[in-house]
């Protein structure tokens, strides 16, 4: 027989026409429980209703012989009896350079009409991170055009770091000048969570043209299902992936990653785990290191990753910030008393860090940085002092020091939204500060 013919017998034989289905059992609140079919966790499911709807939806969980199916859009007309197929595979999402300006849902679709793009290749959500051991060292600076994060916290290509703050104090307007400014060849950015408001307001007010140029915008919006908020970080960090394998630096910024370990709270109490920490479920402390650790460096390229932390009541010690910030390379917090006064970006220096910043930077200005923040803490040590005019001048000489320059300390670190300075001048301003300050001595 021909060899060919033979081998096109066999793939008939290991086919099969038939397609199985599963019938929806109940619904309970978030979850649909289905009697069949064959289903593995992360599977996609379509379930057809009575108004000739295909939703799609994903395998959860498993109890008692029947599926735990949540589906990625609203549902408003799944009935028992229902009939459930199962594609067989987790949800792909189409990838390339043709979505570039666009944004994007959770799923990958596109949010506003357009012409089709042709040339994306389709890629799975959920994927693993980079063996530890494949991982290049972080060694080049990534300019981000903030002075005050250039100057102070300077960070690495491949560098992770977290955005703590309050709501209403400047993580947006943050992460719009990080992706306007920084040297990086792509941003990827998720707004997981957002008012749909606020969603088109960060698109044309605080990228506007000149961001979206070379950004993707991924949006899972509050009134999406939990399950939409959760693929939409997942869909944001396989794009940036995507990217970084075809040897790009990508900037991933995700605002905010406490809004996905909400939603994934959502599923999990919905699937039956048992609250742990403050009302979290295990699955949440299992989701937030597999997705955290998909960015940073790889053989090819590398993903530097900006995650904000939305801190309930400003409490940076709740499950949440506590847990993010033990996986991240470093953090920015944001104060709200420095936006209320003002002083944007509301950075408080004293209680932000970057872990790979001794790696990079020249002795100068690990020194000239070193020096600042010195400065910086002998006044706010001695801050109640001074505002009640108990301390006199000439008691100490470095709190006298510290006393004159700090206005010009503050001064230095603040910065419009559209100005931007290079690497080099951040670091320049940084120096005539502490420099005035020595003189002023």
């Amino acid at each position: 027989m021909n060899p060919s013919l033979d081998r096109i017998h066999r793939m008939i034989d290991r086919s099969s026409s038939l397609v199985e289905y599963g019938k929806v059992r109940q619904v309970i609140g978030l979850m649909i429980e289905s009697a069949g079919p064959e289903a593995s966790i992360g599977d996609v499911c379509f379930i057809y209703t009575s108004s000739d709807q295909k939703i799609p939806a994903e395998v959860v969980g498993f109890r008692k012989g029947s599926l735990l199916l949540m589906p990625y859009d609203r549902v408003t007309s799944v009935a028992p009896g229902n009939l459930v197929e199962s594609s067989g595979v987790p949800w792909k999402v189409p990838v390339g350079t043709g979505l570039i300006g666009t944004v994007l849902d959770g799923l990958g679709r596109p949010l506003e009409e357009a012409d089709p793009v042709f040339g994306l290749t389709e890629i799975s959500t959920d994927n693993n991170p980079p063996s530890p051991l494949s991982r290049p060292r972080i060694e080049q600076i990534l300019p981000v055009g903030v002075k005050v994060i250039d100057s102070l916290f300077t960070i690495g290509k491949g560098q992770r770091l977290g955005i703590f703050a309050g709501s209403g104090v400047g993580k947006s307007t943050l992460l719009s000048m990080i992706a306007k400014h920084s040297e990086a060849d792509i941003n990827v950015i998720a707004l997981i969570g957002e008012r749909g408001r606020e969603v088109k307001d960060f698109v044309e007010r605080d990228l506007g043209q000149e961001g979206m140029k070379r950004t993707i915008v991924i949006a899972a919006t509050s009134d999406q299902p939990a399950l939409m908020r959760v693929k939409g970080a997942m869909t944001a960090t396989a794009v940036a992936e995507y990217f970084r394998n075809k040897g790009m630096h990508v900037n991933l910024m995700m605002d905010s990653v406490t809004r996905v370990a909400m939603a994934q709270r959502e599923i999990g109490l919905a699937a039956g785990e048992p609250p742990a920490t403050k009302g979290y479920t295990p699955s949440v402390f299992a989701l937030l290191p597999r997705l955290l650790e998909r960015s940073g460096t790889s053989i090819n390229g590398s993903i530097t990753a900006f995650y904000t932390v939305l801190v309930d009541g400003d409490d940076f010690n709740e499950p949440i910030a506590d847990t993010v910030r033990g996986i991240l390379d470093g953090h920015i917090v944001l104060d709200r008393e420095l936006a209320n006064r003002g002083h944007f970006p509301a950075v408080n220096i004293l209680q932000s860090i970057s872990r790979v910043m001794n790696e990079l930077c020249s002795p100068e200005h690990l020194r000239i940085a070193e020096e600042f923040r010195h400065l910086l803490a002998v006044y706010k040590e001695h801050e109640d002092l001074i505002s009640i005019g108990a301390y006199k001048k000439g008691s100490n000489e470095i709190v006298d020091r510290a006393l004159n320059v700090f206005p010009d300390l503050m001064e230095a670190v603040k910065q419009h939204a559209d100005e931007h300075l290079t690497f080099e001048e951040s670091v320049e301003v940084l120096a005539e500060v502490v420099y005035k300050g020595a003189v002023k001595s």
